[in-house]
């Protein structure tokens, strides 16, 4: 099995495992301090992500060592230096190219904010939807890519386009100095090296749902798959 490859940020080299899980200890952490708790141990905070515990500590150990023997870690300052790794101790503006139902809902989430992002444009081609505003913002037209771009210094695209127009809007987007993108389209995009897409397919994820679920009723061998309807209806009459 091949190694994992290391983050590409600058300072040390983080294994991408590692960088994919620290978002959810931040939240754990973020929660942790909302609720008036100012240190816990790695079992406890192992328990609030559903991380076991020496994966955890094994995580940290490349952010540097922050825990105390016997008395575990300050949340608040553990908090911050994963916050820092990340990069949200700034703050990031974020542009939304595509502003349907899902580009709606994205413009309206409010944990950008306080996550360190910063939504200030939106952006569609359609004509029609330039006399909306959707969260205190005006949709703007798609031909702005490269004045907001410039304008705000942004480096994060999202895409919530159909998958017919998403890699002309990623190629528009690379064109203009964007150098990552979180992409909704139900569509694989091609990008040149130094440019970070990451993908969120919802109907992949029920799809895998669906699998489990399907599993869960297969029969055994030699016997029948159960019904959950009949099985219930069954319980009802007796």
């Amino acid at each position: 099995m091949p190694a994992e490859a290391p983050s590409r940020g600058p300072g040390r080299d983080i294994p991408e495992a590692t960088v994919a899980r620290l978002p959810v200890y931040l939240r754990a952490l973020t929660a942790l301090e909302e609720r008036g708790i100012g240190t816990c141990s790695s079992e406890d905070l192992a328990a609030a992500t559903g991380v076991n515990s020496a994966k955890l500590r094994k995580d940290l150990s490349y952010l540097g060592s922050y825990g105390t023997r016997g008395v575990g870690y300050d949340v608040d300052y553990l908090r911050y230096q994963i916050a820092r790794e990340i990069g949200v101790t700034q703050d990031w503006p974020v542009i939304i190219v595509g502003i349907g139902n899902l580009g709606h809902a994205l413009a309206n989430y409010s944990g950008f904010r306080s996550r360190g992002f910063r939504v200030v444009a939106l952006l569609d081609a359609a004509p029609e939807r330039h006399r909306e505003q959707v969260a205190g913002l005006p949709v703007r037209p798609f031909d702005e890519l490269e004045d907001i771009v410039d304008q705000q210094q942004v480096a994060i695209g999202v895409i919530a386009t159909p998958a017919v127009a998403a890699q002309d809007v990623a190629d528009r987007m690379v064109a203009s100095g964007i150098t990552s993108i979180l992409n909704f389209a139900p569509t694989v995009l091609s990008v040149p090296d130094g440019v970070d897409v990451r993908k969120v397919d919802l109907s992949i994820e029920l799809q895998i749902l669906a699998y489990h679920e399907q599993r869960k009723g297969a029969p055994e061998e030699g016997g029948q798959r159960p019904s959950r309807r009949a099985g219930t209806a069954a319980g009802v009459t007796a």
